[in-house]
């Protein structure tokens, strides 16, 4: 979604800006006390630099637009990747700062110069404080060019829903038993002799997969030799948030069944997930790791869900 709407403006004056009016002041107020022409000239110079940056500053913020992007996957107290498109019609901006306003994010991406017509990606680390749904409401853009005096924000409505996974790195035990058994041994057409430790290598044969050749085996003894490994065993697991938990045992358990489940997908296993009022059937891959953090995310946060819905 872009914002199109005429976002507000705030003007804020910077360290250096504080120092700069200070000193203006003082040269004002020796020229009305010596009545010296020369302090005089300084002062409206000074005054002149003061009305120049305000201008260009304002020129710098106007026709641009501005589109989220957003994050692939934001996870609770860790720096994560967010993004902004920022475009303008006519003319060149500088020093252009951008951020979320109004929410728990911390963080801000920039962009030395933004020519006209070209869309521009503006990279940001943002960090989340905790899991769940993050309601954005709008994008600040702030400029400090040319000489850093002042800090000159317009903020574009653009309202959003980031969705923050659990916890990363909390430590847990694997579950001890499987929910439905083993189905390692169920055909796949691209793993015909298991997927773990090195057992050894044989001749390739006819018909064979040759993704599993090794190649400079292969061409020491001039003939194709296949790698062979050990068939491992995979299991189905359904893991368990239970309804009723208070708020720190809760994010506690988010945590816990997020750690779990990303251990047992990198094993190869099928992992599903049993919410209070919803059930994620078993699955395997990234894709199904994707799933479970967003289930995970909504923990707790029902009525939201059920408005951005």
């Amino acid at each position: 979604m872009r914002a199109r709407l005429r976002p507000p403006r705030t003007l804020k004056v910077t360290g250096m800006g504080r120092t700069y009016l200070v000193v203006t002041l003082g040269v004002g107020l020796g020229a009305l006390n010596t009545g010296n022409n020369l302090l005089y000239l300084v002062l409206g110079l000074l005054l002149s630099v003061i009305i120049l940056s305000g201008v260009l500053s304002e020129r710098c913020l106007r026709d641009l637009s501005v589109r989220r992007v957003g994050s692939e996957g934001a996870f609770a107290g860790e720096p994560f990747a967010f993004r902004w498109a920022l475009t303008r019609r006519q003319g060149h901006a500088f020093a252009l700062t951008l951020s979320e306003v109004d929410v728990p994010l911390t963080g801000e991406g920039g962009v030395g110069h933004l020519p006209a017509g070209v869309e521009h990606v503006v990279r940001a680390d943002l960090t989340a404080p905790r899991r769940g749904p993050v309601k954005l409401v709008g994008v600040r853009v702030t400029t400090t060019w040319p000489l850093g005096l002042f800090a000159k924000t317009r903020v574009f409505p653009l309202p959003g829903t980031l969705l923050v996974f659990p916890r990363r790195g909390f430590a847990c035990a694997t579950p001890e038993d499987a929910a439905t058994g083993h189905v390692g041994e169920a055909y796949h057409p691209h793993r015909l002799d298991g997927t773990g430790d090195v057992a050894g290598l044989r001749e390739l044969g006819e018909g064979e997969d040759a993704r599993r050749v090794h190649w400079l085996k292969s061409a020491s003894v001039g003939k194709l030799l296949k790698v062979e490994r050990e068939r491992e065993e995979r299991r189905t697991y359904v893991l368990e948030v239970r309804a009723g938990l208070p708020e720190e045992a809760l994010e506690r358990r988010c945590e816990e069944v997020a750690e779990q489940a990303h251990r047992l997908l990198e094993a190869g296993h099928e992992v599903g997930l049993e919410l209070p009022g919803q059930r994620l059937r078993p699955g395997a891959g990234s894709g199904q790791e994707r799933l479970l953090l967003r289930a995970l995310a909504w923990v707790g946060f029902e009525e939201q869900r059920e408005e951005a819905a």
